[in-house]
C-alpha cells in the first residue's frame, strides 16, 4: 500500500528530506510505517486542555502499537470563559479558522498518512473537525473530558451557575462577598471542560454522535484511566485507518452529521453547534443548514436535562451510559448506517451499549420534552434566522412581547443591567456583535448569567446578533441574520419598540411598520471597522453569516480588464 509520505521519502532526489527527518530521531525501519500526526491543543492556560500532557503520551503509545510512527505538533487554544468580558473575546470564534488553517498547512506540508486530534474546548473541537473534513485523511479525534464538578456547603457547583450568575447575585445583594470568594474556590476543582452541557462538551458529544471519536470518548472524565485507555487506543485504531484507507469523510457524510443533529436536540445543547456543525459541514463539502437544526428538533425529542437548563452534569450522563446509551434510545430515528471510527455502524454501537439510567437518559416515549433543545426562529427581526436553546426556556416565556432597549455593544448592555435599569416586559437587543460587526461574535455568557443572577430571567429575553455561550439559559435568542453590521432589520431596532416572539409558530418579529424601516434604512450608516489592521481586520472582511456557520469565504474577484 502506497502511503502518502513517500512524496517526501521515496527516491534517490528525496535524500536531504530523509536526513532531516533521520534528525528527528527516526530509524530506516520507521520510515516505511504510517507517519501519523498527534495534534495536541495543550495549553497551561485552559482547564479543558492541562492534562493533555499524559494523553498526548497515550496517543503516542497506540499509535507505535499499531505499527506507525507518531509526530506530535500543537495549534493554540482559547478559553472563552477567561476571554469572557473583554477584547478577548473578539479572538475566540475566529481561531476556529486559525486552527484549522493551522493543521492544513502542517498536515499538507509534511504529507501525513493520518491524524490523531487531541482536543477539548470550544472552537477547537469544531477547527480541528473542518480541518479533518478538507483534509480527508483517515483520523480520529480525541477529546480530554468534562470536569467533574465542585463541591460547597454541600451541593454540587458549575462554573457558569456558580460563577457568572453569583455575580449577579452579589450585584442584587443576595450573596455575601465572603460566600463569592468560597464559590469560585470550589466551582471548577480541576481538569476538564465545564462540567454541564456547554459548548465544549456539546460539541465532544456531537464528534463522538458523527463517527469521529472512539465510543464513550465524550464523557469519560478528564484525568481517568478510561480517558487515558481510550486516547491509548485511539492511536491504535487509526493506523488501521491508514491501512484500510478510512479517510474522514467516509465518516463525516451528511448522514452522520444529521445524527449529529439529533443528538444535539435530544441531549438540549449549545446553540453554538448551529455555527459549528454547517461549518464543519462545509468543510467536508457536505450541505447542513440552519433549516435542518430546526427541521430536525421538531422531530426529536428531548431527553436529558443537563445543566444549564437542567441540574445534571456531564459526570451523571457518563454514570448513566454517555453517547452510545442516548443512540441505544434513539436509534428508531437515526441513520443506522452511519459508520463510527472504531469501525462499528450506530446500530452496531447501540447494540452493544447498556440499557441506559432512565433518570437521566429518557426513552423516546416519555421524553424531558416533545421537541429538540434548539430552535430556529425567523420573522421580521431576522430574516435569514436566529436562534435560541428553547429547553432552557421557561414556559411561560415561550410567548413574549416587550419593549425593546437598544445597545450597540455587549458591554453597554451589561453596564444598564449593573445600573438596575432592567425592568420586566423589557427585551435587551444587543446589536453590532455579529460576526463582521463585533467581529468575531463576542459570547454574552456575562450579560445572560447576570440577569440570571438578578432574578429577571423570566421576566425578560435578550436578543442579539451575537452568540451566547452554552452555559445560558432563559429567553436568550442569538445569531440574529442578517447581522446589524450588514444592514439587517436588528440595526433598525429603536428604544420603545416593540418586540413580539412565538417559539412554538418560531417567529421573532419587530411590530414596526414596513414604511418606517424603509425610512431609518435611508438614514443608517454602516460603522467604521473596529478593527483597522491585524488578524481580525482580516477577518471581518472574508467572514459570511451566522446563518452560513461563519465560515471564511474570500471576497468576490473583480474581472481583469483584459479579460475575454
Amino acid at each position: 500500500m502506497a502511503l502518502r509520505h513517500e512524496k517526501v521519502t521515496s527516491g534517490i532526489e528525496r535524500m536531504p528530506n530523509r536526513s532531516l527527518l533521520y534528525a528527528t530521531g527516526i530509524t530506516p525501519e520507521q520510515m516505511n510505517k504510517p507517519f501519523i500526526g498527534v495534534c495536541s491543543s495543550f495549553t497551561d492556560l485552559v482547564p479543558g486542555h492541562i492534562g493533555m500532557r499524559s494523553l498526548e503520551r497515550k496517543i503516542e503509545w497506540g499509535v507505535n502499537a499499531g505499527g506507525g510512527v507518531p509526530f506530535l505538533f500543537s495549534v493554540p487554544g482559547i478559553c472563552d470563559g477567561i476571554a469572557m468580558g473583554h477584547e478577548g473575546m473578539h479572538y475566540s470564534l475566529p481561531s476556529r479558522e486559525l486552527i484549522a488553517d493551522m493543521i492544513e498547512s502542517i498536515v499538507q506540508a509534511h504529507q501525513l498518512d493520518g491524524l490523531v486530534m487531541l482536543t477539548n474546548c470550544d472552537k477547537i473541537t469544531p477547527g480541528m473537525l473542518m480541518a479533518a473534513g478538507r483534509l480527508d485523511l483517515p483520523t480520529i479525534v480525541v477529546t480530554a473530558g468534562p470536569m467533574l464538578s465542585g463541591h460547597h456547603g454541600g451541593r454540587r457547583l458549575s462554573l457558569v451557575r456558580d460563577t457568572f450568575e453569583a455575580v449577579g447575585l452579589c450585584k442584587a445583594g443576595r450573596l455575601s462577598e465572603q460566600e463569592a470568594g468560597e464559590l469560585e474556590m470550589q466551582a471548577c476543582p480541576g481538569q476538564g471542560s465545564c462540567q454541564g452541557l456547554y459548548t465544549a462538551n456539546t460539541m465532544a458529544c456531537l464528534t463522538e454522535a458523527m463517527g469521529m471519536s472512539l465510543p464513550t470518548t465524550a464523557t469519560a472524565v478528564a484525568g481517568s484511566a478510561d480517558k487515558e485507555r481510550i486516547a491509548e487506543r485511539a492511536g491504535e485504531r487509526v493506523v488501521e485507518l491508514v491501512h484500510q484507507g478510512v479517510s474522514a469523510r467516509q465518516i463525516i457524510t451528511r448522514e452522520s452529521l444529521e445524527n449529529a443533529i439529533r443528538v444535539d436536540m435530544a441531549l438540549g445543547g449549545s446553540t453554538n453547534t448551529t455555527l459549528h456543525i454547517p461549518a464543519v459541514a462545509h468543510a467536508a463539502q457536505v450541505d447542513v443548514s440552519l433549516e435542518d437544526f430546526d427541521r430536525l428538533s421538531r422531530s426529536t425529542p428531548q431527553l436529558t436535562s443537563l445543566r444549564p437548563g437542567g441540574d445534571l452534569m456531564m459526570e451523571d450522563l457518563d454514570r448513566a451510559g454517555g453517547i452510545p446509551a442516548v443512540i441505544k434510545n434513539m436509534l428508531p430515528i437515526l441513520n443506522g448506517q452511519c459508520m463510527n471510527v472504531v469501525g462499528l455502524s450506530v446500530a452496531q454501537i447501540a447494540e452493544q451499549a447498556p440499557q441506559g439510567d432512565p433518570t437521566v437518559i429518557h426513552t423516546l416515549q416519555e421524553p424531558v420534552s416533545r421537541e429538540g433543545g434548539i430552535a430556529v426562529l425567523k420573522g421580521s427581526l431576522a430574516p435569514e434566522g436566529a436562534v435560541v436553546k428553547q429547553g432552557a426556556v421557561p414556559r411561560e416565556m415561550m410567548q413574549f412581547t416587550g419593549t425593546a432597549r437598544v445597545f450597540d455593544s455587549e458591554d453597554a448592555a451589561m453596564e444598564y443591567l449593573l445600573a438596575g435599569k432592567v425592568v420586566p416586559k423589557d427585551v435587551l437587543i444587543v446589536r453590532y456583535e455579529g460576526p463582521k460587526g463585533g467581529p468575531g461574535m463576542r459570547e454574552s455568557l456575562a450579560l445572560t448569567a447576570g440577569v440570571a443572577g438578578c432574578g429577571l430571567g423570566d421576566k425578560i429575553a435578550i436578543v442579539t446578533d451575537g452568540r451566547f455561550s452554552g452555559g445560558t439559559r432563559n429567553l436568550s435568542i442569538g445569531h440574529v441574520s442578517p447581522e446589524a453590521a450588514d444592514g439587517g432589520p436588528v440595526a433598525l431596532a429603536r428604544d420603545g419598540d416593540q418586540v413580539q416572539v412565538d417559539l412554538p409558530a418560531r417567529t421573532v418579529d419587530l411590530l414596526v411598520e414596513q414604511e418606517e424601516l424603509e425610512r431609518r434604512l435611508a438614514e443608517w450608516q454602516r460603522p467604521e471597522p473596529t478593527f483597522s489592521h491585524g488578524w481580525l481586520s482580516r477577518y471581518e472582511r472574508l467572514v459570511q453569516s451566522a446563518a452560513r456557520g461563519a465560515v471564511l469565504e474570500p471576497p468576490p474577484r473583480v474581472p481583469s480588464s483584459n479579460a475575454r
